[in-house]
């Protein structure tokens, strides 16, 4: 057995660390006692989580502990459920919630991002889910007051059209991390690290709400952990490879022009616009082209089957390859 948390072998269930970061070191199983979302029982999901307010087209629940099990809930919820993604929407829904545990475990083990705590879980018939547990929950179930970088810039539905959370670049997320976050310097590295990491693993849609602060117990702001991260490649073969531009003109950069997508001199020029020193820009960027092995380990030992391994790694293959090509 492999701990369906974190891949460590020969668990049963979660390991120790992971029960301890996911439920407090609570013994709770990685098997559901309900079955997942279908026709005859939706009623009940929909009754109970008909208050949660989580953006996003994919289906999202809430769960809270209640004894030794999770259970569904539409209040005091301390963690979110995604079932598999209805298959109309996407190409290959049942690989979803592996593809985004396994890139929020990279992320997490191979680059050191702090990510939300998060593992796969199963319903009652076998079928995978994506848990993740909610960082926005204070110890005393109060929320820290948070807001997405749609919300910190401005930009709704109302306002700025349907589109709205595509409607921007990570330049200027740059500028509203240097504006609100106290310890700006610190905070803006962390973000370059995750603009190259979701261009790393084909996450094309790190759009202005899948960027958050907060305001931390000391009352000043700061990122939140990094969440919604996966190979959106997989399931969205035909899509652009950033959500949003990295700068105004990016594509008219000498490499861009050159190959028809981004390489490492425009991530650089970002960083520069963003006031990162060079030299901690080159420390980032050999960071991030430095873990291969580890992250084709974490690859093979994921809970995907053989085909979509095989698309992951060609992905992250092909995104490495162009991040190490020189700039001229």
């Amino acid at each position: 057995m492999t701990c369906p948390g974190c891949y460590r072998p020969n668990v049963t269930g979660y390991c120790q660390s992971c029960r301890k970061v996911l439920f407090d070191g609570a013994k709770i199983p990685h098997v559901l006692a309900f079955d997942p979302p279908r026709a005859e029982n939706l009623p009940v999901y929909q009754e109970k989580t008909k208050r949660l307010s989580i953006s996003g087209v994919q289906l999202k629940y809430s769960l809270r502990p209640a004894g030794k099990e999770l259970i569904l809930t539409d209040t005091r919820g301390l963690y979110i459920l995604k079932p598999i993604p209805a298959a109309a929407l996407i190409a290959d829904p049942a690989q979803a919630p592996e593809n985004e545990h396994l890139t929020m475990q990279i992320a997490a083990q191979a680059f050191e991002i702090k990510t939300a705590a998060n593992a796969l879980i199963y319903f009652k018939d076998g079928t995978p889910a994506y848990l993740t547990r909610r960082f926005d929950v204070r110890p005393d179930g109060q929320k820290y007051l948070q807001e997405d970088m749609a919300q910190i810039s401005g930009r709704s539905r109302q306002s700025h059209g349907e589109h709205f959370k595509y409607d921007g670049t990570y330049e200027e997320i740059g500028q509203l991390i240097s504006r609100y976050v106290a310890a700006a310097p610190a905070a803006l590295e962390n973000y370059f690290r995750l603009l190259i990491f979701n261009y790393l693993f084909s996450n094309g849609d790190a759009h202005l709400k899948n960027f958050s602060l907060f305001r931390t117990e000391m009352r000043d702001y700061n990122l939140t952990p990094a969440y919604d991260l996966m190979s959106t490649v997989i399931h969205t073969p035909n899509e652009e490879d950033t959500a949003l531009d990295l700068y105004a003109g990016d594509t008219g950069s000498k490499f861009y022009s050159t190959y028809g997508y981004f390489g490492q001199s425009d991530f650089r020029l970002l960083a520069q616009k963003m006031g990162i020193l060079p030299v901690r820009t080159q420390r980032i960027i050999t960071r991030m082209l430095s873990s291969t092995d580890r992250v084709k380990e974490m690859i093979r030992q994921s809970f995907m089957n053989d085909e979509t391994k095989t698309k992951y790694m060609a992905a992250y293959q092909d995104k490495l390859t162009r991040l190490e090509m020189p700039a001229e």
